[in-house]
């Protein structure tokens, strides 16, 4: 292919709009020729490519076991092995000795993902054993447009039943007799929006709730005490939940506190100096949540009782709990922090020993067990899973995620610095390089998200090591819009706030290069979904101020796709961004949406990737805009769009293809900023 493919125009407000006719032969044609140029682009990178995805892969364990998790008298675990794109999974017996040590004699498959992909997209949705450990239940999705098919499999038998039910958000919850589930099902905006009750063995289902607010989802999960079933209907700014016990599944679902404008509550259900009761995070008395506690029954709001006040200093962001006592995640200076409340004795912190890391909860495991797991990694350091005694505080790192070849996480500098905006609001910094890169200014990777209160905590990438032993700096900039820094953090970047996620990525790179780590010509950035729209943003904004883009399923097209209640995920977004209904919206949202504000100017080398089976983020917003780019750019600079045609928001869906995605994008940069290959 000798030439990029130019879009044709038609008339009318929106001249590609004719990209969004899906199927359509000529979007196909289109979206081909695209693929087509990349590869036409990229054709001296071949070997390059497959370099990268050699390295990559070879410092993955390839042949690896995760840690078994116990449950009453099974060790259940997955195994991955050369060669395949997905993890087994299997349970032996338990050891009577309290150990983790595997019975291979007594080993069973489960669920062996690889024979059902059949070489395509698979993505599980729900994995879930039966209470009496009989049954599995778990739902596939077959394209990425994640709308799953809901299976039972007969542990005892090998016999699998498909469930003859449609349009499935691919959740499913059992009730205690092993019998009942509780599925989801999406509406025509791919929103979650029906609970139906089905018992095995018997014909259809029976609607148990049906939620007509399109700003609402509805999810439905086990509390940790496994004793109550939970029903969560939330938008982006308001919850309400419902609980019925798991003991009775055809009983009558009980609110716990009607839905109150701006008002969040999450609940869960255990013990409290050994007597069964309900923990409540809510908002009602501040913006950072407070924790409130109630008595066994229906745990109706005035009778919720302070446990833990609301604190203005740090967010509390998660709660979890077994009879041994409660962990509480917390955020605090923008760092997660982790707060211990065992039963019957004072409360402690976790002490961490890097600057920037992320740390949560992994599991809480049974609900009478005395320890929890953590996970834990640095940008530096590979993630450990830590088993902590509540009683005690005494971690133990049970499994560290190895890194094959040569690795020496000491070599690897990792900082945290400050920039600050334009309204003198300090933003934070997470850096990671090898230490004979610092001390100059060097290639730098700047990877920025800030939407819906989302946290970027540092997280450790065998494929980055690629970039930092090239001699890369890697940063996140934690941009006002995400939740780095509390809920405040999250309402400065949203709504008619937005604008400030722009200025403080751009405050950020400006800043970076002021420090001497890197400079424009060896600046490259990148972002994915809402990341997009940031990545899209601050290019049209400051082009000259980085060499290099990627953007991954960018919501770039935000002006026509909030417009669209008919799309999925639109009217449900409107928390977020604002109703364009409303004039001063429109105008707001017009006045930064990627697409409606490319200009005659110099663009740097761009590389847009979409998924054609996307969900949530349609592919033609990429392919739309990298045509107004492409027909409306003044550079030479390289613009390729990479449209997976067999995928969906996350890409394809086997972990050799994820790697040669990133092996594609690492050798782009390579090319562009003129680095050696």
């Amino acid at each position: 292919m000798s030439q990029a493919p130019i879009a044709r125009i038609e008339p009318g407000d929106d001249p590609y709009r004719w990209l969004e006719e899906r199927d359509a032969p000529d979007v196909l044609a289109h979206l081909e020729a695209e693929n087509a140029w990349l590869e036409t682009v990229l054709a001296d990178q071949k070997a390059l490519r497959e370099t990268l995805f050699q390295e990559i892969k070879g410092r993955i364990r390839e042949t690896d076991l995760s840690l078994p998790v116990p449950w009453g008298p099974w060790l259940y675990y997955q195994r991955t092995t050369a060669g395949d794109e997905y993890p087994r999974h299997y349970r032996c017996p338990r050891p009577t000795d309290g150990s983790l040590t595997l019975d291979d004699a007594g080993e069973e498959l489960l669920l062996d993902p690889n024979e059902l992909a059949a070489g395509g997209f698979l993505s599980i949705g729900a994995f879930s054993i039966s209470p009496d450990h009989a049954r599995l239940a778990y739902s596939l999705d077959t394209s990425g447009d994640e709308i799953y098919q809901l299976f039972v499999k007969e542990l005892a038998t090998g016999e699998i039943t498909a469930l003859p039910f449609e349009h499935c958000d691919g959740s499913m919850t059992w009730a205690n007799d092993s019998a009942t589930l509780f599925f989801g099902e999406l509406d025509d905006t791919h929103r979650p929006h029906r609970l139906y009750r089905t018992r095995l063995g018997e014909p259809g289902a029976a609607l148990v709730f049906e939620e007509g607010d399109g700003r609402f989802f509805l999810h439905c999960y086990r509390a940790s005490s496994e004793r109550q079933l939970i029903l969560l209907l939330n938008s982006k700014t308001t919850s309400e939940a419902w609980v019925l016990d798991a003991d009775t599944p055809e009983g009558t679902w009980a609110c716990v506190a009607e839905r109150e404008e701006e008002h969040e509550y999450y609940i869960d259900h255990g013990k409290l100096d050994g007597q069964w009761a309900w923990l409540i995070r809510s908002n009602q008395s501040g913006i950072n949540f407070a924790l409130y506690q109630s008595t066994e029954a229906v745990p109706v709001r005035d009778r919720w009782q302070t446990l833990i006040p609301h604190d203005e200093t740090r967010m509390l962001e998660g709660v979890s709990l077994n009879a041994g006592g409660f962990v509480l995640s917390l955020r605090e200076g923008g760092l997660p922090i982790i707060q211990v409340h065992p039963q019957g004795a004072a409360p402690y912190p976790l002490q961490l020993p890097d600057a920037a890391y992320s740390l949560y909860v992994q599991d809480s495991l049974e609900f009478d067990s005395p320890v929890v797991r953590l996970r834990y990694e640095a940008l530096n350091r590979p993630a450990q899973v830590r088993q902590l005694e509540l009683a005690t505080g005494a971690q133990k790192v049970l499994k560290e995620t190895p890194v094959e070849g040569p690795f020496d996480a000491d070599a690897f500098v990792s900082r945290r610095l400050w920039a600050t905006a334009a309204d003198g609001t300090r933003i934070p910094i997470s850096l990671v390089a090898h230490r004979d890169t610092l001390g100059k200014p060097a290639p730098l990777y700047l990877y920025g998200y800030g939407a819906y209160g989302e946290s970027l905590d540092p997280w450790f990438s065998h494929a980055r090591l690629s970039l930092l032993e090239r001699g890369f700096v890697f940063a996140i900039a934690h941009v006002r819009g995400g939740g780095e820094l509390g809920e405040a953090w999250y309402r400065a970047g949203k709504l008619e706030h937005k604008a400030n996620s722009f200025g403080d990525f751009i405050a950020c790179a400006e800043h970076l290069i002021a420090e001497g780590y890197t400079t424009s010509a060896q600046l490259a950035i990148s972002g994915g979904s809402a990341g997009g729209l940031l990545i899209g943003a601050v290019l049209n904004l400051r082009p000259e101020l980085f060499a290099a883009a990627i953007a991954e399923v960018p919501f770039v097209d935000v002006l026509n796709t909030m417009q669209n209640p008919d799309l999925p995920l639109t009217v449900t977004e409107y928390d977020e961004w604002g109703d364009p209904n409303e004039p001063e919206v429109f105008a707001r949202i017009k006045g930064y949406a990627p697409y409606e504000n490319v200009s005659a100017q110099a663009y740097p080398a761009m590389l847009v990737v979409a998924g054609y089976n996307d969900s949530r983020v349609q592919y033609w917003e990429a392919a739309k805009w990298v045509a107004r780019l492409r027909a409306t750019k003044t550079d030479n600079n390289p613009l390729l769009l990479k449209t997976d045609l067999g995928a969906g928001h996350g890409g394809m869906s086997g972990r050799y293809q994820a790697l040669r995605d990133v092996a594609l994008e690492y050798a782009f940069l390579l090319k562009v900023l003129g680095l050696p290959q």
